[in-house]
C-alpha cells in the first residue's frame, strides 16, 4: 500500500496515523506544503491523507498552493481513491466538492464528546462511531456538508463534525491522530488561540492532562476508520 499525506504545517503530523502505517507495512510519501507545494502523480497512491492546519481552506490569497491542492483532493475522490480528512483536511474534502467553509458559532478548542448521529452507522463506510467519544478538537471553522455525504457525528459546540461518502472518503473534525506529544506541539505554536475565557476553549493544562485510556480509544477508533478505507473497494 502506497499512502501519501499532505502537511501544511510542521507541528501537525500523522500522530497516531504513523503507528498504523508502520504497522501495515505501508510505503509513505509526503507533501509538505510549507516546504514545496510540488504535489505528487495520482497514479499509485492507494491511501490520501489531508491533515491539519491553523489556515482556512479560503485563504487561497495567503496560500496559492490550496487551489491544486483541493483540485488533487476532488481528483484522488473521482478516482475511486481512500481519501481520509482531519481538521483542515476534512474541510479540505468538503470545499473541493463545492461545500461551503466557514466560521463556527464558537471556537471549539479541548478535550469534549462527539455524539454519533442516529442512524448513521448502517451506511457509513465500514466502521462505527461510539455513541460518544472523547476527541480533541482544535477549529474555528466549519463546514456543510458536500454532496452526497452521510453525517456521521457532532457535538454540542459543532454540528457536522465528521461524515463519508460513500466507503471510500472520511472526513473528520477533530484529531483522533492526536498523542501527548502532538497536542503539545500544537500548544507552543497556536497558544494565541487559547487566548480570553470562551466555553469551548480549554486551558493548557486541561488540554495536556495525561489520559492513557482516552488515548487508546481514539487511536483505536482511528485505526478502525483507516482499516475500513483501505479494505472497501
Amino acid at each position: 500500500m502506497h499512502a501519501h499525506y499532505f502537511q501544511h504545517v510542521p507541528f501537525e503530523g500523522l500522530g497516531s496515523i504513523q503507528d498504523w502505517l508502520d504497522a501495515k507495512g505501508a510505503r509513505v510519501s509526503c507533501t509538505r506544503f510549507f516546504e514545496s507545494a510540488e504535489l505528487p502523480a495520482l497514479d499509485g497512491i492507494d491511501l490520501l491523507i489531508v491533515m491539519g492546519g491553523p489556515m482556512s481552506v479560503n485563504d487561497e490569497a495567503q496560500h496559492p498552493w490550496l487551489a491544486a491542492e483541493k483540485r488533487f483532493v476532488r481528483d484522488a475522490i473521482a478516482a475511486g481513491k481512500a481519501v481520509l480528512g482531519v481538521c483542515l483536511g476534512a474541510q479540505m474534502i468538503a470545499s473541493a466538492l463545492g461545500a461551503r467553509v466557514y466560521p463556527n458559532a464558537e471556537r471549539e478548542i479541548g478535550w469534549f464528546p462527539v455524539h454519533a448521529v442516529p442512524g448513521s452507522a448502517e451506511v457509513a463506510a465500514g466502521f462505527r462511531f461510539p455513541p460518544s467519544i472523547e476527541v480533541l478538537h482544535w477549529h474555528g471553522e466549519t463546514f456543510d456538508l458536500p454532496p452526497g455525504a452521510i453525517h456521521l457525528a457532532r457535538s454540542q459546540a459543532c454540528e457536522h463534525q465528521a461524515f463519508s461518502i460513500g466507503r471510500r472518503v472520511v472526513g473528520l473534525q477533530f484529531h483522533l491522530e492526536a498523542t501527548p506529544e502532538s497536542v503539545r506541539a500544537m500548544i507552543a505554536n497556536d497558544a494565541a488561540d487559547l487566548a480570553g475565557p470562551r466555553r469551548w476553549v480549554q486551558g493548557e493544562s486541561a488540554l495536556t492532562a495525561a489520559s492513557p485510556q482516552r488515548d487508546h480509544a481514539i487511536h483505536a477508533q482511528m485505526a478502525a476508520i483507516l482499516d475500513a478505507l483501505v479494505a472497501a473497494r
